[in-house]
């Protein structure tokens, strides 16, 4: 089967740690809705799962199964998935979002990461019960974080957005060298956002709903919160967020008073 590459084409990372049945849910969602626009998926298995089950008539996209021997982390996944992508869009997804029916939810990110100035484009996300999810954050420091967790607030400006999807030009990408594998699980996604509006670029909310069943196993697993630690001190001691934080205390100086 020969693959076109369209000069709209997109190249797609999904990482599976399992069940396969969500990456095999996600695959035939895309090859449903996305067939128009999706041009390669690459299935990053990180561990030990069964072989993706083609529709009837086969995969309407280019798929490649890599299949790890050792697990890696979430950057180093995508980034290998990712490098040297011939398509103009590269997207990020997480195997338990679910694309809802309708026009094709991939190529309206991609036409909004397309716009000028944009790097990366994103979806609202909803919860299992069709709740807005807070996928939009504000910058994390310590006392960001007690404001949401503890005090419930709700964030002020959009500095980051989780990485369950995203679309951005390969350009884009290409430029920021994917994300860092400096992260193990966390994290990866608010230091590409920040290196991403250092230059200048802007994160972009599309049309677009999908829903994300994700559940935070920082939240129940020692070993995941020991990582989600790690990774937030990691974060905090890099030149990308002391910028981001230089960026942000010089614009709430410039807002006006309320």
């Amino acid at each position: 089967m020969t693959v076109r590459q369209p000069s709209h084409g997109l190249r797609v990372s999904v990482v599976s740690h399992g069940p396969a049945a969500l990456a095999q849910e996600l695959l035939l969602q895309m090859a449903r809705e996305c067939a128009g626009s999706v041009t390669r998926v690459v299935l990053t298995q990180n561990l030990p799962e069964t072989e993706p089950r083609a529709p009837e008539g086969g995969w309407p996209f280019a798929l490649d199964v890599v299949r790890n021997t050792t697990p890696r982390g979430f950057g180093a996944n995508h980034n290998h998935a990712l490098a040297g992508a011939e398509e103009p869009f590269v997207c990020v997804i997480n195997p338990d979002v679910a694309l809802l029916e309708g026009p094709d939810p991939l190529a309206a990110l991609r036409d909004v990461a397309a716009e000028p100035g944009v790097g990366c484009a994103y979806p609202v996300q909803l919860d299992a019960q069709g709740r807005v999810e807070a996928s939009e954050r504000e910058l994390p420091t310590p006392l960001a974080l007690w404001r949401r967790r503890v005090l419930g607030r709700p964030q002020r400006r959009v500095d980051w957005i989780n990485g369950a999807c995203m679309v951005l030009p390969a350009a884009v990408w290409a430029r920021l060298g994917g994300f860092d594998e400096g992260y193990f699980m966390y994290c990866e996604d608010v230091d590409l956002c920040l290196r991403l509006r250092a230059l200048g670029l802007r994160l972009e909310r599309a049309p677009v709903r999908v829903v994300h069943a994700g559940q935070r196993a920082s939240h129940h697993d020692s070993r995941h919160l020991a990582w989600h630690v790690r990774s937030l001190l990691r974060l905090w001691f890099s030149a990308p967020y002391r910028a981001a934080r230089r960026a942000a205390a010089s614009a709430d100086a410039a807002a006006p008073a309320r």
